[in-house]
């Protein structure tokens, strides 16, 4: 619905609406999701429609909420079964990674519920862990542990629960387990792929000596690769691993140097902690040519939308025309970023 779809009467009605409720910022965004709900109520859309899109919207504020808080603290989502008991391994591992990573100052999210999330909000403590659980008839309710801060938030739907357990974190570590765990895992390599999220470190723990992950990585490897449908090197962004050390490593490592990236137009900005130097662009250039659809790496100012927002705008920058179909290389692309020589 465009503004013009409306009355003068009703659009009148809706400014005056935010003014009396003391909205001042971002008018327009609210403005558009008032207009798609009358638009929802004009078109005499389904009662069933109605309840998914307003139940939905009302679980992302709730969670919203819940994150909001806790915005600047980095977080790292843990995915798992729910079956897992407390004496096998897996559990202990789950336990321990969280605990490592609650130590280095990182939230752990979970789905709040028992087996493998149990054992992350164990690790972690209460005051480490978010949960966003999911109402199931044949699940138990939310776990102690982030039931005892009321650090959870409770979901209808999986598609709403899943976007709030991705959306915050910058880290993933997934633990063997069934349907919703690979649902998960696999939602994150999409994301990846595609490019629509923005790159983050996933790593799949087994427990030690275990071959769960090395099943995955053998079947992609002798049926999703030669049959064309992947690309050969998209598992290369993620660490397979049987070690809680290199898990860990692996989820801070990857905030070593590299702070955050963003498209401006057509042209890629990575953000750095620390100032490279010519040589060590002159070598990123030499490495990933590939990746430039024209020009070169090069250093950059923080651009006028950049500081239009406050967008980190004190840190260094390089900047690069991204070939799309090298989008998968962005991850080998920071990690040469990391291990740069000005970031040790």
């Amino acid at each position: 619905m465009t503004d013009a779809s409306l009355n003068d009467d009703l659009r009148h009605e809706l400014t005056a609406l935010l003014d009396q409720a003391g909205i001042r910022a971002e008018r327009g965004l609210i403005m558009r999701m008032l207009q798609t709900a009358l638009r929802l109520g004009m078109e005499n859309t389904d009662r069933l429609d109605l309840k998914i899109a307003s139940a939905a919207l009302g679980e992302m504020h709730d969670a919203f909420q819940l994150f909001q808080p806790f915005h600047q603290v980095p977080k790292v989502t843990v995915f798992g079964s729910a079956r897992t008991l407390q004496d096998d391994p897996l559990y202990v591992h789950a336990r321990d990674v969280a605990a490592a990573l609650a130590e280095d100052g990182w939230m752990v999210v979970t789905g709040a519920g028992p087996g493998i999330m149990q054992a992350a909000a164990e690790g972690a403590g209460s005051k480490m862990s978010l949960g966003v659980s999911i109402r199931l008839p044949f699940e138990e309710k939310a776990n102690s542990i982030v039931v005892e801060n009321e650090q959870v938030v409770s979901m209808k739907y999986f598609f709403t629960r899943k976007l709030m357990l991705i959306k915050e974190s910058r880290g993933f570590i997934c633990l063997p387990g069934g349907f919703g765990t690979m649902d998960e895992m696999f939602e994150l390599l999409t994301l990846q792929q595609t490019g629509k999220a923005v790159p983050v470190p996933i790593v799949l723990l087994d427990e030690p000596g275990g071959t769960f992950w090395q099943g995955l990585k053998t079947y992609v490897e002798e049926h999703l690769v030669p049959a064309g449908v992947i690309s050969a090197n998209d598992l290369d962004r993620v660490l397979i691993t049987d070690s809680v050390t290199d898990a860990v490593s692996n989820i801070t490592g990857f905030w070593h140097n590299y702070d955050s990236l963003r498209w401006v137009d057509d042209r890629l900005i990575v953000r750095l902690v620390h100032e490279p130097t010519d040589a060590e662009i002159a070598s990123l250039n030499e490495r990933f040519a590939n990746m430039c659809a024209h020009g070169e790496i090069e250093r950059t100012e923080a651009l006028a939308v950049e500081r239009s927002d406050g967008d980190v705008v004190d840190l260094p920058r390089l900047a690069l025309y991204l070939e799309q179909r090298t989008v998968g290389s962005l991850f080998a692309l920071i990690r040469a970023i990391n291990e740069l020589p000005s970031a040790q």
